[in-house]
């Protein structure tokens, strides 16, 4: 079976919540006994959805999977702002929210679609000066990073429930989700971060297509025990 792994796979998973990228790299190596795999474009802890893991000679087409499109759907929350621009840290400062309305969000989300240049959260794992971004972050150092061009290609919302709103992005690769929350909530005069994160579709390939991860794994443990004749 490793052999299969070697001549090269895709493979769709649906990242579970508090995982990290590599560990499910770390998980699936495990399971299938091959050095050589890796993931096509990093999803935060918190979020969850489509991963793409290539295996073996596949490994090439890694580069192409991570300039794809990406599609996200999520949840931010109005009124607050966050160090990580997410719920992965505590509030560190609360504003008002009652004087937006619905169509100041959709004004402002669709403001924010096109080339826009984007800030990237400090709580990230861009290195800086040879470290991660992050790690200097959370020895309270200071961090200092470049704005990054990227491209909106649809931000609408599609749901309010104050001060919580559901959102849909389509997006370039690059393009930091957290930030995006960040920003709307500092030209609507508030404050924002992200409390929950989907990513539906790279490219071509959808959630709906994608493998449970411990279910996958389960799988490739069982086909290896009957290769192996136990």
């Amino acid at each position: 079976m490793s052999s299969d792994f070697e001549s090269g796979k895709v493979l769709l998973v649906d990242k579970p919540k508090d995982w990290t990228s590599f560990d499910v790299v770390k998980k699936l190596r495990h399971a299938i006994r091959i050095k050589k795999i890796g993931h096509a474009g990093t999803l935060d802890p918190m979020a969850t959805g489509l991963l793409i893991l290539c295996t073996g000679k596949f490994t090439k087409k890694i580069d192409e999977f991570m300039g794809a499109e990406k599609e996200y759907e999520g949840t931010l929350v109005l009124g607050a702002t966050t160090p990580s621009y997410d719920a992965e840290s505590e509030i560190d400062a609360t504003f008002p929210w009652e004087h937006i309305t619905e169509e100041d969000l959709k004004n402002q989300a669709k403001a924010m679609t096109g080339d826009i240049a984007q800030m990237p959260p400090i709580f990230s794992a861009l290195k800086v000066g040879g470290k991660r971004a992050y790690d200097l972050a959370r020895q309270g150092k200071e961090v200092k990073l470049e704005p990054r061009q990227v491209y909106i290609r649809e931000f609408e919302i599609t749901a309010v429930r104050w001060p919580e709103v559901d959102f849909r992005v389509v997006c370039s690769k690059g393009t930091y989700i957290r930030s995006l929350a960040y920003d709307l909530g500092k030209a609507l005069n508030s404050g924002a971060y992200l409390n929950r994160l989907v990513r539906t579709r790279i490219g071509e390939f959808k959630l709906s297509d994608a493998r449970n991860l411990m279910e996958l794994v389960d799988e490739i443990y069982a086909e290896r025990r009957g290769d192996e004749g136990l």
